[in-house]
């Protein structure tokens, strides 16, 4: 996340559950992890950029037999 690293998140509570959505505003795109609904919505947070970081970096990697 290079340059803008402005990213969007959302929670929607779904019973005891709430899903975290992470959206990177360069690309658009978009990562989900869901949780307990009584887990701190930082923790959720952090955990789902995390996996945003995670994903864009490994589209960045080249692909191959060789990488």
């Amino acid at each position: 996340m290079a340059g803008n690293d402005e990213v969007y998140v959302e929670y929607h509570r779904i019973g005891q559950i709430v899903k975290a959505t992470a959206i990177d505003a360069n690309t658009g795109l978009e990562v989900s992890i869901q949780g307990p609904a009584n887990l701190p919505r930082e923790h959720l947070r952090r955990v789902v950029v995390a996996k945003l970081k995670y994903v864009l970096a490994k589209k960045k990697r080249p692909r191959g037999i060789l990488a």
